[in-house]
């Protein structure tokens, strides 16, 4: 079997566990259970936006909504409801007073610390059988994806102009 073929048969295989566990962490269920987990009572919508908020923030809507395929009036909306609940702030961007970033408050910063407390505790049970060594390995070479990911999408979105 030649390389080329190889890395044919790995590039499929890596999409389809992709796509497999990108369906797996997008089950209403899953959401759910954590929220359950956690104490948190929130509607699915906002659960996914202050965790896209914590992550990426401060970010403006436009931004945000790009980065999870949604439309910036929707996620502008919902945003909204979230500062309403005083779980994120928006406030005037320093690099452009025009855009309104979300930032989170330290309301929301509980909530998803209580978040994370939970995941964790839920991925010790899923991944109770992996070594610490093949754990930290399995996270390095998924950054490195992702990152790598990043690169190349920044590069033909600099080339397409």
């Amino acid at each position: 079997m030649t390389s080329r073929h190889r890395r044919h048969i790995a590039y499929r295989r890596l999409h389809e566990s992709v796509v497999e566990l990108t369906g797996l962490l997008n089950m209403p269920q899953r959401d759910e259970a954590l929220m359950a987990e956690a104490g948190i009572d929130l509607d699915q919508t906002l659960f996914k936006l202050i965790i896209g908020i914590r992550q990426l923030g401060p970010i403006g809507v436009v931004e945000l909504a790009e980065r999870i395929g949604r439309d910036h009036t929707t996620i502008s909306r919902q945003v909204a409801k979230l500062a309403e609940l005083g779980l994120v702030e928006r406030r005037p961007s320093p690099e452009d007073r025009r855009v309104k970033e979300a930032v989170i408050t330290s309301a929301g910063r509980r909530v998803t610390d209580a978040l994370d407390e939970a995941r964790q505790r839920i991925l010790d049970s899923a991944f109770a059988e992996w070594s610490d060594r093949d754990l930290v390995q399995f996270e390095q070479l998924l950054r490195r994806c992702v990152d790598d990911m990043h690169a190349m999408h920044a590069a033909a979105k600099e080339k397409s102009g």
